[in-house]
């Protein structure tokens, strides 16, 4: 029976995170939960922009807080030395851009405690600090943006497949492993590949409430979402069960469009990237009125992150897909 103040580490991979790490601190320090039960350890990846300065101070405050350093610099890496150091029965993953609602860390305990989950998080609150990343976040909580990954917009409680931010029973560390250490990007969905696979569960409630802060260009969104794309190949190769339509669609979105494009010079298929685009742009046109339905100024904008993220996405998968071909050839 999990106790129900029971010690909790919560790891924070990290680098270069000067603009963000203080809200983060601050919302684990204002956690409603016992401080003598709990220790944060920021795992960072020899940030060069003032973050371990912050963090720092925070900690010379707060015998809770410890910074471990991670030579390597990726997050699998960060989650891994952070579990060798970590003390606690309860396991939380928080990203540097994240801030967590003060009732988090006991809710998560009494939502373990209830369901039996293996690990249990919620959906999150995508803000921006700019109109443009405001923007994005919209279109990151869209089901036309990210599909049915349930944790970025649900609002029903539930069993799912992943989630981001979760807090984990100790003992799935021993069940599952660790973190592979060769997935710079979606390690966590690869983890949760395997948990379940392990006949292990996840609960999603939007009783656990976090605030993700995005990219603010669609630069930034382009290259998070491409490297998404990139090593979701890795995880499907290790895994072929976890892959699933939204991973998929993407790819056949940017080479539907590209085959159609060829047919520019034929007067019989010129009207092949209007049958392509003319759907897709009604559907991004559907959803983003639904999703800007009380903040209409982010329209334009949002109606340009859906095709950053859906060609990024497919781009990376096709590259990541390219390059697994071609270290197979003899």
């Amino acid at each position: 029976m999990l106790n129900m103040q029971p010690l909790i580490s919560i790891i924070v991979p990290i680098r270069n995170e000067a603009a963000y790490i203080s809200r983060c601190l601050n919302s684990l320090a204002a956690q409603d939960y016992p401080q003598d039960r709990l220790e944060v350890l920021i795992v960072d990846g020899r940030s060069d922009d003032g973050t371990q300065s912050i963090v720092a101070a925070f900690a010379a405050q707060r015998d809770w807080i410890r910074l471990l350093d991670n030579p390597e610099q990726t997050a699998p890496y960060a989650m891994n030395y952070g579990l060798d150091a970590a003390r606690g029965e309860i396991i939380v993953r928080v990203d540097g851009h994240c801030e967590l609602a003060p009732d988090y860390l006991r809710t998560a305990v009494r939502l373990l405690a209830e369901t039996g989950a293996a690990c249990v998080g919620g959906p999150l609150i995508s803000l921006g600090d700019s109109d443009r990343a405001q923007a994005i976040a919209l279109a990151m909580s869209s089901p036309f943006g990210v599909g049915n990954a349930k944790f970025r917009y649900a609002d029903q409680a539930g069993w799912v497949d992943t989630l981001a931010f979760g807090a984990y029973q100790r003992n799935v560390f021993e069940t599952v492993g660790r973190f592979n250490p060769e997935l710079t990007r979606n390690q966590d969905d690869e983890f949760n590949w395997r948990l379940r696979a392990a006949g292990l569960r996840i609960w999603l409630s939007p009783e656990l409430k976090s605030v993700y802060y995005t990219r603010g260009s669609y630069r930034q969104l382009w290259r998070q979402y491409y490297q998404y794309g990139f090593w979701k190949i890795r995880v499907i190769r290790e895994h072929p069960g976890s892959v699933q339509a939204r991973h998929l669609i993407p790819a056949g979105f940017v080479l539907a469009l590209g085959l159609s494009l060829l047919g520019l010079g034929n007067r019989r298929t010129r009207a092949l990237p209007l049958a392509v685009l003319g759907p897709y742009a009604l559907g991004a046109m559907s959803f983003g009125l639904r999703r800007c339905r009380r903040q209409s100024k982010y329209l334009p904008a949002v109606l340009a992150a859906f095709p950053v993220l859906h060609l990024g996405y497919g781009f990376g998968f096709l590259a990541g897909l390219a390059q697994l071909l071609r270290a197979r050839r003899p």
